[in-house]
């Protein structure tokens, strides 16, 4: 997920933007691209186990296609992330902030497990009408608002 996706980036050196000297060097994926790359990977995991003779890996379901080099694999079922579980390090999802409208991993629909979630209002202190002055510096305003914090029950 990494490796294959790094780039060759390379820079020139000289005179008036001539290229006399090239550098080149091997530029990692953004970061946010890995992640999702091995997201699919995960979601589209193959679950594998040994054969009778207990030496080679086998699909346990044989509807699948054969995995890939680039697939991942799997012998033991993930486990329960909604619940707290001290073994596997997990802290589950209750009290983990989610938002509510959202269909995707972060919504509270999906993150909280059916449990449902709480509502409250929060005060939010950040800067604002930041404003650059000659020479150097930026001087803001503190702002307050109040916005609507969701967490998982």
């Amino acid at each position: 997920a990494v490796y294959n996706y790094a780039k060759v980036e390379c820079k020139c050196h000289g005179v008036s933007g001539s290229c006399a000297l090239k550098t080149c060097w091997q530029q990692l994926p953004v970061f946010r691209d890995v992640g999702d790359r091995l997201r699919d990977r995960y979601d589209g995991a193959t679950e594998i186990k040994f054969n009778r003779g207990g030496i080679k890996l086998v699909r346990k379901n044989k509807r699948y296609n054969k995995p890939t080099k680039e697939d991942l694999i799997y012998i033991d079922e993930s486990p329960n992330y909604c619940l707290a579980n001290e073994e596997t390090g997990s802290l589950g999802t209750v009290g983990r902030m989610c938002i509510r409208n959202s269909q995707g991993m972060d919504g509270c629909n999906l993150m909280c497990c059916g449990r449902g979630y709480n509502t409250f209002k929060q005060k939010l202190v950040e800067r604002c009408n930041c404003k650059f002055h000659w020479c150097c510096f930026v001087k803001c305003k503190t702002c307050e608002r109040i916005i609507d914090v969701t967490t998982c029950k």
